[in-house]
């Protein structure tokens, strides 16, 4: 009875959404219980971790200028924080929710109260748990909305967040700690859309629930699309229409059409889609995108949903559903040329692209391995004695889980828990995109021994900063989704194979780039990024896929203050908990 009464008032908290006028803006006051349910699909009932029994998360709605006050009681016998995904956080970090990085996890049974102004951004963003690899169900929507009530397009009829993810069987913790062990060979039995499985999944022959989307002929839709996987880029399409992309990560797009988004890890878009097909149900459809042989294989991953017209019965009138054409499972081609189209909408007030460039980096992306137990020498790729790990310029970030680096960088004794020597290049050059590093060969073996640790990077206040990423073939040869935590950042240029830095920067578009917070790094190609550090504290940069990231392909970037208060990081808030000796914070 008493966990009943717990429960009962758990639903009531949640439910409770405070907002009172403050000038033009609002604060905005939610409750998030993270809690375990059982959930039953492919005939099996599986432990799910969620927040408020929902799945995804709940919503926040919220307007350019307000405030978010989120306060988080964790339910779950782990660890867990929330990462507020694309929310700048200007001088903020404390409320950034990256695990071990801005703060220590809520332990079990505990709480925390995050605070932060959403300013200047309009569009789809997400929240997702922010330790292990809790956020396949702990996420959710946020949706920024301008404060006059404008868009510069067409007003929809509506807007429908599309959070397209996977249904794991396995106990996502488990899966953490196999990823940390270096096996990435663990796949999901299914995509979902909105949670949902789709009609392309059965249990004993029948089908699994689908997301379904209702419409009215000759109306648009906002659909608020963001890709909460572990593990995939996604096509979506929806047959017999199309699509009008307008934004990404919360910043406007200069509109284009296309019948096909696509979309990678960590990203949002907004899309309009136009009901103007013939009345009748037409079905949506997700495709996992993933490398060819000779890289390891995963399932061909899908989900199925339905876009169903007023006034049609429940049978189609009698008429098959049609269903989209998708490209292959292995075609990565249309990932690029769909990324190609994309550019900033160009409107007053649009930050500008710095010209100069202070501080130049050249990231390499791939993995590489370790010696177990602290050995020194011990057989490589994939054997008993070694560890598989993911690499930033042949560097693995090792993930500890006993204090936060904010706090050892704010409270001055970082010294034996990281260095600021992450490598400004790799320590040596190669053909980076070279197939023949994917299986095991002589150049490889030399390639391959990566060491482990906590090599971050500082940058002086307001500095212009370049990056190339390049996305290489070692040992693997997948895309990478990066993620820049405080940021947007401007996309200047993407190409396929080595990037040329004298032929290459003659393609940097400086009028209109796109602004960014997660940046898809082509399949053996390189994206060209740049940015201003005017946003002083610790920063998390990261791959967006989770195996890569928990493997090591992370470190995080430390903004020195400003020369005023005004642009130097505050203390944490005094209601902020520092982390205990066990790793958790302290209540």
């Amino acid at each position: 009875m008493g966990k009943q009464l717990s429960m009962a008032a758990s639903i009531l908290c949640m439910a409770i959404v405070a907002m009172a006028a403050v000038g033009e803006a609002a604060v905005v006051e939610h409750t998030f219980v993270v809690h375990e349910m059982n959930m039953t699909h492919l005939c099996n009932t599986t432990k799910v971790y969620v927040v408020n029994g929902q799945l995804p998360g709940p919503q926040l709605d919220v307007t350019d200028g307000d405030t978010v006050i989120v306060h988080l009681v964790n339910q779950l016998p782990h660890g867990v924080t929330i990462h507020w995904h694309g929310i700048r956080q200007l001088r903020n970090c404390w409320a950034d929710g990256a695990g071990y990085v801005t703060e220590c996890p809520v332990a079990p049974g505990g709480n925390r109260t995050y605070r932060f102004d959403v300013s200047g951004q309009v569009g789809t963003l997400w929240w997702h748990a922010h330790v292990t690899c809790l956020r396949a169900s702990i996420h959710g929507a946020i949706v920024v909305r301008p404060k006059d009530g404008r868009y510069p397009f067409p007003t929809p009829a509506r807007d429908v967040p599309i959070v397209i993810g996977e249904w794991w069987t396995l106990d996502l913790v488990e899966l953490d700690r196999r990823n940390l062990d270096g096996n990435f060979e663990d796949d999901p039995p299914s995509a979902t859309i909105n949670g949902k499985l789709g009609d392309l999944s059965n249990c004993s022959g029948v089908p699994e629930e689908s997301f379904v989307l209702d419409v009215e002929r000759g109306k648009s839709y906002l659909l608020r699309f963001i890709n909460a996987a572990l593990f995939s880029e996604y096509f979506f399409k929806v047959a017999g229409h199309t699509f009008t992309v307008v934004g990404a990560d919360a910043n406007y797009l200069t509109p284009f059409r296309t019948d096909m988004v696509t979309i990678a890890p960590g990203e949002t878009m907004d899309v309009l889609m136009v009901a103007d097909a013939p009345p009748g149900h037409y079905h949506m459809t997700a495709v996992g995108n993933q490398p060819p042989p000779p890289d390891l294989q995963i399932r061909a991953l899908s989900s199925r949903g339905l876009v169903r017209y007023a006034g049609v019965r429940g049978d189609n009138n009698g008429l098959p559903v049609p269903a989209p054409l998708m490209p292959g499972q292995h075609d990565t081609m249309p990932s690029y040329y769909f990324r190609g189209n994309f550019t900033g909408l160009a409107y007053p007030g649009r930050h500008r692209v710095p010209m100069h460039v202070d501080e130049r980096l050249f990231i390499t992306l791939g993995l590489g391995s370790i010696c177990r137990d602290g050995k020194k020498d011990c057989k490589l790729r994939r054997s008993n004695e070694s560890i598989t790990v993911a690499t930033m310029n042949n560097v693995s970030f090792h993930h500890q889980t006993a204090a936060s680096l904010l706090e050892r960088y704010y409270d001055g004794n970082g010294e034996g828990v990281y260095t600021e020597d992450f490598p400004d290049n790799p320590p040596r050059p190669y053909n980076y995109t070279d197939m023949d590093l994917v299986p095991t060969g002589p150049l490889e073996e030399v390639l391959e021994p990566a060491p482990k640790a906590i090599r971050l990077r500082r940058f002086k206040y307001n500095t212009s900063v370049e990056i190339v990423f390049q996305s290489t073939a070692l040992l693997q040869s997948d895309p990478n989704p990066m993620h820049l935590h405080g940021f947007d950042f401007f996309v200047l240029a993407q190409g396929l194979g080595n990037f040329d830095p004298k032929k290459d920067v003659k393609k940097f578009n400086y009028y209109n780039p796109q602004l960014r917070n997660t940046v898809h790094v082509p399949r053996v190609g390189w994206v060209a990024i740049r940015f201003v550090t005017d946003n002083p504290g610790m920063w998390y940069l990261h791959c967006h896929f989770e195996f890569h990231i928990v493997m090591g392909m992370a470190t995080a970037f430390i903004v020195e203050d400003g020369p005023t208060p005004e642009t130097s990081l505050p203390p944490p808030p005094a209601d902020f908990q520092r982390c205990g000796t066990n790793g958790f914070s302290k209540p």
